[in-house]
């Protein structure tokens, strides 16, 4: 399974919540990686969230796909957006080079780790050669370090050598751009994240 419950239900009951203190500027990440896709492309939004992202996507003149695993996070993302969201889990990625670009921006962070391998190889078939995709997440410490933060919510907290580890596994794929950085998130603790960007040969 690529969801976890609690999480899920987490985010279903706090959506108002996080709707107000996310939903209102685009990730700052996004504007560089739009500028890496062919114009009037594709896009998939993995955990659309808020749904600012895939807003910004779309007056970008893209053609966004906008996913989330919560439906209360997908009402949300439309009701203030617009933008067509749809509930979709990440192992529910059934597409077939559909897409120019994947965006899963603070989203697969929540995917276990078991679960990872199954979910990269989805988005690398729903990806059209030379696509792209981004992915942020909280880094940890240990090996078998994924679990639960103060708030419930499960992450899989990955070493950068066993992340890239992970990316390197699927063929073709060619981790272009990589970076460290420090950041809050809904929990207002301060964790090592990192961003990165592949591309599909």
């Amino acid at each position: 399974m690529s969801t976890d419950p609690g999480t899920i239900a987490f985010y279903q009951a706090r959506a108002p919540h996080y709707v107000l203190k996310f939903g209102k500027a685009h990730s700052y990440q996004l504007d560089p990686f739009l500028d890496r896709l062919p114009a009037g492309g594709r896009v998939l939004e993995l955990g659309c969230g808020s749904g600012q992202d895939s807003a910004r996507i779309a007056a970008r003149g893209f053609i966004v796909d906008a996913t989330d695993a919560t439906p209360a996070m997908v009402a949300k993302a439309n009701e203030r957006w617009r933008v067509g969201a749809r509930v979709m889990a990440f192992d529910e990625l059934a597409a077939d080079a559909a897409y120019d670009g994947v965006w899963a921006h603070a989203s697969l962070l929540h995917c276990p780790r078991a679960a990872l391998p199954d979910v990269l190889a989805r988005i690398d078939r729903a990806l059209r050669p030379g696509g792209w995709h981004f992915a942020s997440y909280k880094l940890g410490g240990a090996v078998d370090g994924e679990g639960r933060d103060a708030l419930g919510r499960f992450y899989n907290f990955p070493t950068h050598d066993w992340l890239a580890a992970q990316y390197a596994a699927v063929p073709g794929w060619s981790i272009v751009d990589t970076r460290f950085y420090q950041a809050g998130g809904f929990d207002n603790v301060e964790r090592d994240w990192i961003d990165l960007i592949v591309r599909k040969a």
